[in-house]
Formats: structure tokens, C-alpha cells, sequence
């Protein structure tokens, strides 16, 4: 299975970082957080999971929307992705299974390769999204999608946190197990211990690039 060692792990976030800085994207991307795995000092690490917080694009550009509609059978550019990243990158263009582009796929085509790593993309932030998954999983009794609260926050709007990268690549960063930090979010602790679990079942089973898109 392919892997990264914690060192490789960390230099491809930087790499993932620099191309959200120098290149045009799909939609703003305002914070990029890593949770799971490497954030606990595993090495190596199976598989590499990037949060990524973009803002709502909200364009009208209906000449777009009927171009790239003609020409890649894709509704949406120009209204809900930038037409002109469309024009720069559109071997990145995807759509979702009702023809409609999504960002969330465009964004993991542009930025990921073949490779073992899990894309989350949400208009809102990872704390945030954080609370509300778990809400809808204790509603719901569905505790696979559950977001994974161990996250550390690598870049907002341009600035990189140095810190977190330094203690990424030393394993310095300390989180409790997952369970426990369920508990600490107001579940149980059998609730914790089953979804915990549950969620690392559900990690196992995926494999290569994965891409997961949410509105809050």
C-alpha cells in the first residue's frame, strides 16, 4: 500500500500549500488544515488527510456557463467556479453525477495527484465543521462521516504557521485518542468508543485519492 513517511507527508503539504499561494483556483481557499494521522506523529503515515476551507463563489458569467456547457458537458463554470481558472486548468474541470460542476472535485484534480490522500472541502471552518458533522452523526446514529476533531491549522488567508510546520516534522504535536476527544465534545463514552471505532473502519477501507465537498 502506498504511504508516506512523516517527513515526506509534511514536505507535500508544503508543496499543496505553495500551489494554493502561486496558482489560480477553482474557488478562494481561505485556511488549509491536516487532521488524523499525521498530527498524532505517526510515521508512516497510510494515508494523508487535508481540510480545506473555500469561500462560496457566486458569479454570473452566463457566456462561461454556455461555453464550457458546449464544450465539456459541464453546467456551472462562471457561476459556481471561476471561468478563468477554467480557461487556465481545464483538465481539473469536474463535474458531480447530475452534470454540475464541483469545486470540491476541481479542487482535489488540481491539487492531488495519484496518491493516498483524503480531500475534505467546506465553506466553513474546520472547528466549526468539526461540531456540526458530529451533531448530525449523534442525530443520525451514523458515526462514519464523523470529522475527525485533531486537526492543526497550517495556512488562513496567505500566512503559513511556521510553528505547526516545525512540529509536524518533530512529531511534537500531543492529542488525546480519538474517543476521548468525542467525549470532550459532548458524546458519551460508549457513544465515543463505538464512532471511534466506527470512523477507523471506514479510514481503512479507503484507498488513493479521496474528496469529500460539504456546505454548512
Amino acid at each position: 500500500m502506498a504511504q508516506f513517511s512523516r517527513s515526506a507527508a509534511v514536505d507535500r503539504l508544503e508543496r499543496l500549500i505553495e500551489q494554493v499561494e502561486t496558482e489560480s483556483m477553482a474557488v478562494p481557499v481561505r485556511e488549509l488544515w491536516v487532521y488524523g494521522d499525521l498530527v498524532l506523529g505517526v510515521d508512516p503515515v497510510e494515508r494523508l488527510s487535508v481540510y480545506c476551507t473555500k469561500e462560496l463563489l457566486f458569479e454570473n458569467d452566463d457566456a462561461a456557463a454556455a461555453s464550457f456547457r458546449d464544450s465539456h458537458g459541464i453546467d456551472g463554470v462562471g457561476k459556481t467556479v471561476s471561468a478563468e481558472w477554467a480557461r487556465e486548468f481545464p483538465e481539473a474541470l469536474r463535474a458531480n453525477a447530475n452534470g454540475h460542476v464541483a469545486p470540491e472535485k476541481c479542487l482535489a484534480a488540481q491539487l492531488i495527484d495519484d496518491e493516498p490522500i483524503h480531500l475534505e472541502v467546506c465553506n466553513t471552518g474546520f472547528e466549526r465543521n468539526v461540531t456540526q458533522r458530529l451533531k448530525g452523526a449523534m442525530a443520525r446514529s451514523d458515526y462514519e462521516q464523523i470529522l475527525d476533531p485533531r486537526g492543526v491549522c497550517l495556512w488562513v488567508d496567505g500566512t503559513r504557521s511556521t510553528d505547526a510546520f516545525e512540529k509536524l516534522r518533530a512529531g511534537e504535536l500531543v492529542f488525546p485518542t480519538l474517543a476521548e476527544s468525542l467525549t470532550m465534545l459532548g458524546m458519551d463514552q460508549e457513544q465515543a468508543t463505538e464512532a471511534a471505532t466506527t470512523v477507523m473502519e471506514y479510514r481503512e477501507r479507503q484507498d488513493g485519492v479521496t474528496v469529500r465537498g460539504d456546505i454548512v
